[in-house]
């Protein structure tokens, strides 16, 4: 399993500074003080609007995000949005990611995607107990499968065109285990990641995506530690 942190937010300070001084705020500048992350100082900046309490009772955004989260309003968590790449996770992980609605997916597709070759992802509750070479075994026999349906549905179809080979494959893929290995991106904000964070990085759920769930707050909180670091 492998993750990449391929997108963060990115606040525009010069126009941050515009807003303020057409607003007669204290300089926007005093806000990079810290510095947190943009991530973090965006959610700060919108809970501020809320009250127009710019330049009032500053805390710094550790303080100021650490009330906004005991408080629960998570509501200004949500400007600020990540980005990551899963690979080496299998498809039985990403049919209960999916689940989770409120994040945006881009995810391998077994239609366009030759799956002759996939790699298998042995579940990490089965290493250990001797069962790891029978599903190998499995694995090898579906992706043989695999093989032998394409070279047969090809062999009664005259059309070479990139849609029937979608068609073709989008049959074949029936022979696949779940655990065969897949890519996916994922994109939510702040919010969106805590809950996520908050429902599978528990004793009470499987345990791939649960490794999941751990080694992307392990990112976040390098990221974005006072909006993540109540959940490590």
């Amino acid at each position: 399993m492998n993750i990449y942190l391929v997108g963060k937010p990115r606040l525009e300070w010069s126009e941050f500074s515009r807003f303020a001084r057409d607003e007669a705020l204290p300089d926007g500048a005093q806000y990079m003080v810290e510095p947190p992350s943009d991530g973090e100082t965006l959610a700060e900046i919108g809970g501020r609007l809320c009250y127009m309490s710019f330049g009032k009772g500053r805390k710094t955004n550790a303080q100021y995000l650490a009330n906004i989260i005991g408080q629960q309003h998570f509501s200004v968590l949500e400007h600020a949005v990540y980005s990551f790449i899963f690979t080496g996770v299998s498809r039985s992980l990403t049919h209960e990611l999916v689940r989770h609605r409120h994040f945006s997916f881009s995810q391998l597709s077994q239609r366009y995607v030759d799956h002759s070759d996939s790699k298998t992802v042995t579940p990490p509750e089965l290493e250990g107990t001797g069962l790891t070479s029978l599903l190998e075994s499995l694995a090898e026999q579906a992706r043989e499968n695999y093989r032998s349906v394409m070279e047969l549905l090809s062999e009664t179809s005259e059309d070479s065109s990139t849609t029937e080979t979608k068609r073709l494959r989008g049959m074949a893929r029936a022979f696949l285990l779940e655990s065969t290995e897949t890519k996916i991106m994922v994109t939510g904000n702040a919010r969106t990641w805590r809950e996520f964070i908050q429902k599978r990085n528990s004793p009470h759920a499987d345990r791939e995506i649960r490794d999941l769930a751990a080694a992307v707050l392990d990112v976040l909180v390098k990221e974005a530690p006072h909006m993540f670091g109540d959940l490590a």
